[in-house]
């Protein structure tokens, strides 16, 4: 199980500082969330702020667009050091054009949905995808609750991949913690995003060392 912590949960004030400190505390991956204020009720940060935040650590960015027209900042969100883009299926975007904007940048193209989505959106496109971001809250805000009903979408989708013969991930995002990891861990999640159970913890390290121990 990777551990992508949130950077929607951090501190702000501190940005840059917040992310060393995780990937000193292990972190696999850093998860950033990406909002406009008109696809979801929030509004948090860009391309160029991404792109300042870059040079503070060499693990992955993992940028979830939630925004209307993923298709107009794919450049944008490349440029800015991305290395995994996911956007809604659900935004006004078409899908095969913005996934081809995304390969084309040789960046690892994701798509999201959202829980009331069906997963069978995604079955045109898994063979072309590094990932698959089932949200397991309904995106706009951290620290909702783990809808453990989303873990039927992981499972199917698990089996269509398998059967397929690939190797596209599942990433799940919202409401994961202590409580809730190991379920996720059993539906077959192979990356799961972490807000508040990794910053709301006294210490960064020992909360991502407790989450990854019990997936196992």
């Amino acid at each position: 199980m990777l551990i992508a912590p949130s950077l929607l949960s951090c501190d702000f004030s501190v940005f840059r500082d917040e992310i060393v400190r995780i990937d000193q505390g292990g972190a696999d991956i850093m998860h950033l969330d990406v909002m406009d204020g008109h696809f979801v009720p929030n509004l948090t940060f860009g391309a160029p702020v991404i792109k300042k935040l870059r040079k503070a650590t060499e693990k992955p960015f993992d940028v979830h667009l939630m925004i209307s027209e993923p298709h107009r900042y794919i450049n944008d969100f490349a440029d800015a050091g991305a290395d995994i883009i996911s956007f809604h299926t659900e935004s006004d975007s078409d899908i095969d054009e913005t996934l081809k904007l995304i390969e084309a940048r040789g960046v690892k193209p994701a798509l999201a949905i959202k829980p009331g989505t069906s997963p069978h959106v995604i079955l045109p496109y898994l063979d072309r995808l590094y990932m698959v971001l089932v949200m397991t809250v309904e995106p706009g805000f951290g620290g909702q609750s783990f809808m453990p009903d989303m873990m039927e979408k992981v499972t199917f989708l698990k089996e269509e991949i398998k059967k397929r013969g690939i190797s596209t991930l599942i990433e799940v995002d919202g409401g994961i913690a202590k409580d809730t990891i190991a379920t996720a861990a059993k539906a077959g999640v192979d990356i799961c995003v972490a807000g508040t159970a990794v910053f709301g913890a006294p210490d960064a390290k020992e909360a991502i060392t407790e989450l990854r121990g019990l997936c196992e």
